[in-house]
């Protein structure tokens, strides 16, 4: 036993002493990081970080398996991609550092994020404001785009457009949308229980398989549910179909019920306190 104490003993006065500069050193970086992750989650860099994930886990294959060629043009590459990012995500980086310079850090380290406040978070009386003001407005066919935000943040959408913050109802949505107002162009984005802001600029799709027939609002739709997990409801200004976009697909939707059950199952509603998978048995819209 004395011999088991000796070499924890001897292990333990090996370890560097941990002071109150360490305790401050491991605090400032800490910061740093929760700061740098909620920065990547809030932009496109989200989707770029699960990009680089990917090439690291190819690069340690490649490695591991000792594929010499592909490691050289790794190696080769890597300067130029740096270079790239920076490019890329030079509009980012200048926004980052005017917040950085405009804002009170230390007020922004112990504020709740407002957009983790309602996301995810929809109550019965939301869902049922958001299906009765689509069916209404496909009825008087009133062209209508709402982008409900899911795990992927959507605040860079939002600043495009108007805020709003008001709690979903039926007639704030059919006024938004309401022909020859001030609101009635651009998408809604929805988070929560709330209509974070109006006149939204969506990026449209690319993808050239798209329906001629198919306008702008579904292929701003389309591009949303491409580059996030955002829902898109779409109303046709032509012909009042309903359609909703999701993962890159767009998905007809023929009556209240199934848009009910719909956004039932992509939420957490209050009163179940549960979350539901939607299931893929999609069907392309035909417009």
């Amino acid at each position: 036993m004395e011999r088991i104490f000796g070499t924890l003993k001897s292990s333990i006065s090996l370890l560097p002493l941990f002071s109150v500069r360490n305790l401050i050193e491991v605090l400032i970086i800490a910061v740093i990081v929760y700061e740098l992750m909620l920065w990547i989650k809030n932009t496109r860099a989200w989707t770029l970080l699960k990009g680089i994930i990917v090439i690291l886990v190819f690069t340690l294959f490649a490695a591991l398996l000792r594929l010499d060629t592909i490691l050289w043009i790794l190696e080769r590459v890597s300067t130029v991609a740096l270079l790239a990012l920076v490019i890329i995500f030079q509009p980012e980086l200048r926004k980052a550092l005017e917040q950085l310079g405009s804002q009170n850090i230390v007020s922004n380290i112990f504020t709740i994020n407002s957009s983790d406040k309602y996301s995810g978070i929809m109550s019965e009386a939301s869902i049922d404001g958001i299906v009765s003001a689509t069916f209404y407005m496909a009825k008087k066919k009133t062209g209508a785009l709402m982008t409900i935000e899911q795990n992927e943040s959507l605040s860079d959408i939002e600043k495009t457009g108007i805020e709003i913050n008001g709690l979903i109802s039926s007639g704030l949505l059919i006024n938004i949308f309401e022909k020859n107002t001030p609101l009635h162009d651009g998408a809604v984005v929805i988070r929560g229980n709330e209509v974070a802001a109006a006149t939204c600029y969506l990026p449209l799709s690319d993808n050239m398989s798209i329906s001629k027939d198919l306008g702008t609002r579904h292929r701003a739709a389309l591009g949303i549910s491409e580059a996030t997990d955002s829902l898109t409801i779409v109303v046709s200004e032509e012909t009042g179909r309903v359609s909703v976009a999701q993962h890159g697909e767009l998905t007809r939707i023929p009556d209240q019920e199934s848009l009910r059950r719909i956004l039932k199952a992509l939420v957490s509603v209050e009163e179940t306190g549960r979350f539901l998978k939607w299931r893929k048995g999609k069907h392309k819209a035909d417009e």
